[in-house]
């Protein structure tokens, strides 16, 4: 199990390579990586024996920004019958798994491999089951990546240090009643960045939110609904709807000068522009104490985009530094984003 085999938006491969051969060169494990354009995977390839396993448990899943999901293990060959014999016997090296998940690649090949997952899916567990190789309550968990219905990487993760959905996709139903389906960002940015248990008291009713370059309405419908009160801050119309709710006060303005009145709990951003730009406007927010809590999408340049966003976290938490100011950072390209990224920054001195 020399390799470590990951999932990303297709096209986004490469900053899959450079950023885990960056952290890998890190944390002392020699390998390399290496991808195809556009087919949604990529794979670093371990030059110790025990490389995947040390990278795996030394490298925090969610400290990665591009990778949506991420297993150690090996490519195999299946025939055209008793696939599930041979993955047994490959499996006589691996440990025993806790869980199960059949995944495929964001891909049109992939979506088309889901009909076969699905109905591999049973009488595989029921196999690995009476062979001993599943466990309820054991740790890691068993992934196995199909590119076809002959070749599966058969990989192994612990299922607190990978994605949280297989895939790294979360199935969020798309509510009719926002308007537009952007709103889906802030909702999986909840799902990534706040712990579930801490929804009822860190995105609160009553709580206070500016949302910049809100028009139409897609982010502070998603405030609505947790019945804050929200600024929307932009020079076009807002959804009628969201007017009515009496929770909304629509601000015709730049959302990079508006100014609040007084500080408040979340600012929420997905306004189009140069990313160093809006990197400065986050530094603003969080250093100045205007809000305790934010989402921001980084929209990305064609090239260098690995580079490009490491720059600019390093830039955010330096300025916050030497303002003196101490923020939690996460970063993280997510399932809805397209060209973009999506950063959370919270407080941690109030």
């Amino acid at each position: 199990m020399d390799s470590v085999f990951l999932h990303c938006r297709p096209g986004f491969e490469g900053e899959v390579c450079a950023e885990l051969s960056e952290r890998a060169a890190a944390l002392g494990v020699a390998g390399y990586a290496k991808a195809r354009p556009n087919e949604a995977c990529a794979e670093f390839i371990c030059s110790e024996a025990d490389g995947a396993a040390r990278l795996l448990k030394e490298q925090r899943f969610d400290r990665l920004v591009f990778p949506r999901q991420w297993a150690r293990g090996a490519f195999v060959d299946l025939p055209e019958s008793d696939r599930i014999g041979v993955l047994l016997e490959r499996l006589q090296d691996y440990p025993v798994a806790g869980s199960l998940w059949l995944e495929v690649l964001d891909t049109n090949e992939g979506k088309e491999l889901s009909t076969f997952c699905r109905k591999f899916d049973v009488p595989l567990r029921k196999a690995l089951e009476k062979a001993g190789r599943l466990r309820e309550g054991e740790s890691p968990r068993l992934l196995l990546t199909f590119l076809s219905g002959r070749r599966v990487f058969l990989g192994v993760a612990d299922s607190g240090n990978s994605a949280a959905w297989p895939m790294g996709i979360p199935r969020l139903k798309f509510p009719r009643e926002a308007p537009s389906r952007s709103t889906l960002k802030l909702e999986e940015a909840w799902h990534q960045f706040v712990p579930r248990e801490e929804w009822d008291t860190r995105l609160a009713p009553a709580m206070t939110a500016v949302d910049l370059g809100a028009a139409p309405g897609g982010w502070t419908w998603q405030l609505v609904n947790r019945h804050m009160k929200v600024i929307a801050v932009d020079n076009g119309p807002m959804d009628p709807g969201l007017m009515d709710s009496g929770l909304v006060e629509h601000q015709r303005a730049d959302g990079f000068v508006f100014r609040p009145r007084r500080p408040v709990d979340w600012m929420v951003c997905d306004i189009v522009e140069k990313p160093a730009r809006t990197a400065a406007l986050i530094e603003t927010w969080l250093g100045e104490g205007w809000c305790r809590e934010a989402v921001v999408n980084l929209k990305l340049p064609m090239k260098q985009r690995h580079a490009e966003v490491s720059r600019l976290l390093e830039r955010i938490a330096d300025g916050l530094r030497e303002r003196g100011v101490r923020v939690a950072i996460g970063c993280k390209q997510l399932y809805h984003d397209r060209e973009e990224v999506t950063c959370h920054l919270r407080r941690l001195d109030r």
